[in-house]
């Protein structure tokens, strides 16, 4: 995924009248969550499938993909700055095409911005990539439908590393945050069935995928809209999952605290394949805030989810995320959240300013934060959680753990990296490995010893293969 900055130059115009295109190179760009990554996989393996040439470097590209973000302000300017990047390194006569979220919440303003934009596919549209790639004019697929699931035999093609992928279970959403717009970008919550979950399922471990990451917006919240009741949908999908006895890590994306029940407990603790990590946003600690934010949960629920899962999973890594400058949020609530983190030490934090995005209901609220005491509290925020992990971290300094080893660090061969099983992909911290002679395979999963922690990161030496 291109990373552009706000300083990306602006777009030089070239006419170029729209006739068929040559060649069969595609480049893609995915933006924004993984869910959109999977989409792009399955565009990918459609174009694949269809004779087209996938090329990492875009300047070789005859076609170009990008599947934008529209989430927030920030991610429809990185959108905007990767098509500004794209239309002006392509060759002079690539063909770009901009699918998803931005486009199916922005399209005429792309449009007016970037008029040279090929074709605009929307986010519910991924199947319709073939069209896209030949259409010989201008031209657009925007349908009604906001989201996308696979269903029978669509070809994906995985564009993480081997070892492992993500597996989308349901897209939209049935919450109504206050702060939030993806109910409106994405649509309802919609579940894929059970039978295609396992197939797809099967097939990534018949890849050799070792580690199956569950997504969704809310996991939670599989199924519900067919009538399941609490996490049943959810507790009996993976049930069924780990009636598979080959070995594998299984990692869970996005649960709700009111979601950690105590029958998701002890299916964790039953089976080690269950990663003993959870992602679990929890946005604010403060119950007037949280009351404001329309979440279902107050601190004292969370409070005592926390407790619990340290009790029951004493290995448990907790990420979460946090939102500073929420309408009507005081210094004092702020200094709430601050006292709550260094308290409560959580494995990995994403620290957000309240974005106040058209559409949501804290866009209207009164007593708006102004932005430069957004950015004066992230940035006290992000200080308080640096001090409070590189505490936390050093629990692991002497232990013996698994770690999954993916390469050479990016600056040294000297060095190797990886992730233990309370790091997801991208997102979290990693583990650098200073010593892996015995190290035969990236991808694989060896045994380590941790020796050190830095920031966010840790640092140890390979014993043995697992």
């Amino acid at each position: 995924m291109l990373k552009l900055s706000k300083d990306s130059p602006k777009i030089k115009t070239v006419y170029r009248p729209h006739a068929r295109f040559s060649g069969n190179k595609v480049h893609f760009i995915s933006l924004g969550c993984p869910r959109n990554l999977v989409d792009s996989e399955v565009m990918i393996g459609i174009l694949l499938r269809s004779g087209y040439e996938m090329t990492g470097a875009l300047e070789e590209a005859d076609y170009i993909v990008i599947n934008s973000c529209g989430f927030l302000e920030a991610s429809r300017q990185e959108t905007r700055d990767t098509v500004t990047y794209s239309l002006n390194d392509r060759k002079k006569e690539a063909k770009v095409i901009v699918t998803g979220c931005m486009v199916q919440t922005h399209k005429e303003e792309l449009k007016s911005q970037f008029p040279l934009i090929d074709y605009f596919l929307g986010s519910g549209d991924v199947e319709g990539i073939l069209k896209a790639v030949q259409a010989e004019e201008q031209g657009e697929l925007v349908s009604n439908a906001r989201s996308y699931l696979e269903q029978g035999e669509i070809p994906r093609t995985l564009s993480t590393p081997k070892h492992y992928a993500y597996l989308k279970i349901a897209e939209g959403c049935r919450k109504r945050c206050a702060y939030c717009v993806i109910p409106t970008i994405k649509g309802p919550l919609k579940s894929k069935d059970e039978a295609q979950i396992l197939k797809e399922f099967q097939i990534l471990l018949g890849q050799g995928v070792k580690e199956v990451i569950l997504i969704a917006q809310d996991l939670g919240d599989y199924g519900k809209e067919k009538g399941s009741k609490n996490l049943s949908a959810l507790l009996n999908l993976i049930k069924e999952m780990l009636k598979d006895e080959r070995p594998f890590w299984l990692r869970l994306l996005y649960l709700y605290p009111d979601e950690i029940t105590d029958e998701l407990i002890a299916l964790i603790k039953s089976d080690k394949r269950i990663l003993p990590y959870l992602d679990m946003p929890i946005q604010h600690i403060n119950n007037r805030i949280l009351k404001s934010m329309r979440r279902a949960t107050s601190k004292e629920d969370i409070l005592s989810t926390l407790q619990k899962l340290r009790k029951e999973i004493p290995d448990i890594s907790v990420r979460t995320s946090l939102i500073v400058g929420f309408p009507g949020e005081t210094e004092e609530d702020f200094q709430e959240l601050c006292q709550f983190l260094k308290e409560n030490p959580l494995d990995n934090v994403g620290i957000f300013k309240f974005s106040r995005e058209p559409g949501s209901h804290a866009h209207d609220l009164p007593d708006q934060v102004p932005e430069e005491v957004k950015e004066d509290r992230w940035n006290r925020l992000m200080q308080i959680q640096k001090k409070t992990l590189n505490k936390w971290n050093k629990r692991w300094i002497g232990k013996k753990i698994p770690v999954v080893v993916e390469g050479y660090h990016p600056e040294s061969k000297l060095l190797m990296i990886g992730r233990h099983q309370g790091q997801a992909p991208d997102i979290d911290g990693q583990v650098i490995i200073n010593d892996g002679r015995l190290v035969k395979s990236f991808g694989s999963i060896y045994l380590a010893e941790v020796t050190e922690s830095h920031d966010y990161d840790l640092v140890a030496k390979i014993i043995s293969p697992l």
